[in-house]
């Protein structure tokens, strides 16, 4: 496993991040925004701009299925490129766990091969109860 060099951040990406770090379960743009606005975020394309960023850098990830964002829970680890990303979320009290499995990772690929098939993003998320709200 190789550490990855983070990118030098702007104020307001490092202002997003820092809020998606802090936050106990995902987060909207709009959510992301009400929370910064003491810091000088006026217009939700301030916060899209630095998500837009922070997704590239692979510091953050989109829950596309609740339309949220979440800090990426191993940002410095490069062992797969976020190729395949995989989260379980419970529906009831909004928890995220990020996981990764290679053996996922090995069926998708000889699929994508199987099927001429390009991959350019796969993000996995299982809806469920986590052990507590189970």
């Amino acid at each position: 496993m190789t550490t990855a060099i983070q990118p030098p951040l702007t104020k307001n990406q490092q202002l997003v991040f820092g809020t998606l770090e802090g936050a106990d379960a995902p987060l909207s743009a709009y959510t992301i925004l009400d929370k910064l606005r003491d810091q000088g975020f006026r217009a939700p394309l301030q916060v899209y701009r630095a998500l837009e960023k922070l997704l590239e850098f692979g510091l953050v990830h989109r829950l596309e299925s609740i339309n949220a964002f979440v800090a990426c829970a191993h940002p410095s680890h490069d062992c797969c490129g976020h190729g395949t990303v995989a989260f379980a979320i419970c529906h009831a009290c909004g928890h995220v766990i990020e996981f990764h499995d290679h053996a996922i990772d090995e069926r998708l690929a000889d699929w994508s091969r199987a099927k001429k098939f390009k991959a350019e993003k796969t993000t996995i998320e299982i809806r469920g109860l986590c052990e507590t709200c189970a």
